[in-house]
């Protein structure tokens, strides 16, 4: 006598082939991942590339032009500085409320705190009305990559996640064709037509002390203290 063959329900049939279009979806998607991250990495060395030659020549645009003025008997003047660094330095303690008001809205609302400020004629106003508590100047190309290197931390659905990869960054600023923290660096320190965006997107700096201590944090720079405008010496 012939065994008779089970029928397989329908609904188990559906299922399988589900489960089925399932993997084939997750292995089409993990493919198509590898691939962006391999063509990412590409993009990421090639214009790191550019950008350690866009720095190379203007510094040596910039020793040439020295020369050149020295040599002619000239002085030169030095470009125009577009972002500063500044930090916070005393407490919440007499403080007026208009200089306590603008601390808030360059998110510098703890001792210690430091933030990039694109230049301008607003800015400039701001940093002068506070300038008893803060010291701020203008930082170089090492100083802002290695802020961004070893304290930099990205602000990601409201949590401080440090920068420990490139695909964080991605994350947060792809839309601005940001890729990578040497793109971030790259915006920040040209001052660059999404500055607002990247600066936004760093959670402000959280800095030690110096060490030994500041030396009179209520006397400006100029007057051997610590306060105000500190120009290339941040």
């Amino acid at each position: 006598m012939a065994t008779q063959k089970t029928e397989v329900p329908e609904s188990v049939l559906k299922f399988r082939a589900l489960a089925k279009e399932k993997e084939e979806d997750r292995y089409k998607a993990a493919r198509q991942l590898v691939e962006t991250k391999q063509k990412n990495k590409q993009e990421i060395l090639k214009r790191t590339e550019q950008y350690e030659a866009e720095y190379e020549a203007r510094e040596k645009d910039l020793i040439e032009q020295r020369r050149k003025a020295r040599f002619g008997g000239n002085f030169f003047r030095e470009p125009e500085p577009k972002i500063a660094f500044v930090v916070r330095i005393k407490g919440i303690l007499k403080i007026a409320p208009q200089p306590k008001k603008i601390l808030q809205l360059l998110r510098l609302r703890q001792i210690q705190n430091g933030v990039f400020v694109k230049l301008n004629g607003a800015t400039l106003r701001m940093l002068k009305l506070v300038d008893p508590y803060v010291m701020w100047g203008y930082p170089n190309l090492k100083t802002i990559r290695e802020l961004i290197y070893k304290r930099g931390y990205l602000r990601l659905e409201g949590k401080r996640i440090p920068i420990t990869d490139n695909s964080l960054v991605q994350q947060k600023l792809s839309k601005y064709n940001i890729l990578s923290v040497e793109d971030l660096v790259h915006e920040i320190v040209t001052c660059g037509p999404h500055f607002k965006e990247a600066n936004s997107a760093l959670w402000p700096f959280k800095l030690t002390n110096p060490k030994g201590g500041y030396k009179r944090k209520r006397n400006h720079f100029v007057e051997g203290g610590d306060a105000g405008n500190r120009e290339k010496y941040i």
